[in-house]
């Protein structure tokens, strides 16, 4: 208690001197880094780029980046003729289908990019059918072109992946 006193008014005659303390802002945990290979996506390798530079500009703590060589990725990206859908082993980890039918019926490849990426990323289906609602997938109408998750989405990605003892069940998500 006496330390306290004393170190209260040390500070408050260095304040009064012109002098200004300066204290440490807390320590930030370097943002989780996640591989993602896109070799298998054909036609979409783009597509799933712009997916995650996506995320990547709407959250922190975690970093999705093209696998290199020598590693192994935690996503592994494909395409089919069937409908976007992901499949989560654990958070962060797993794979994903671009689905020619979702694009064939006119929704906006790079929303359903982030999207499905949003599934690894921990967030599920919100059937919202708002166009601001990245998570709400095809209730959303094939007009939307928003790829950004909202704020409410990027928070829970943050927080999901601001410490690593979060778990999230393995789970299949599919677009239709």
């Amino acid at each position: 208690m006496l330390i306290r006193k004393f170190a209260a008014a040390v500070f408050a005659a260095l304040a009064l001197g012109g002098v200004q303390a300066v204290t440490a802002a807390p320590a930030t945990a370097a943002p989780r880094i996640l591989y993602y290979d896109a070799s298998q996506a054909q036609e979409f390798k783009a597509v799933v780029d712009q997916g995650a530079q996506i995320w990547n500009n709407s959250v922190t703590n975690v970093r999705l980046l093209p696998v290199t060589a020598g590693r192994t990725p935690n996503i592994r990206v494909y395409a089919d003729n069937g409908w976007p859908r992901a499949y989560t082993s654990s958070l962060g980890n797993g794979s994903w289908y671009m689905g020619r039918q979702a694009v064939n019926q006119g929704y906006h490849p790079p929303r359903i990019a982030a999207h499905e990426f949003g599934h690894l990323l921990g967030l599920p289906d919100r059937r919202t059918g708002l166009c601001t609602d990245l998570m709400s997938g095809s209730s959303a109408p094939v007009s939307c072109t928003n790829p950004n998750p909202n704020a409410t989405e990027a928070r829970t990605v943050n927080t999901r992946f601001a410490s690593a003892s979060v778990a999230v069940p393995s789970k299949v998500y599919v677009w239709q």
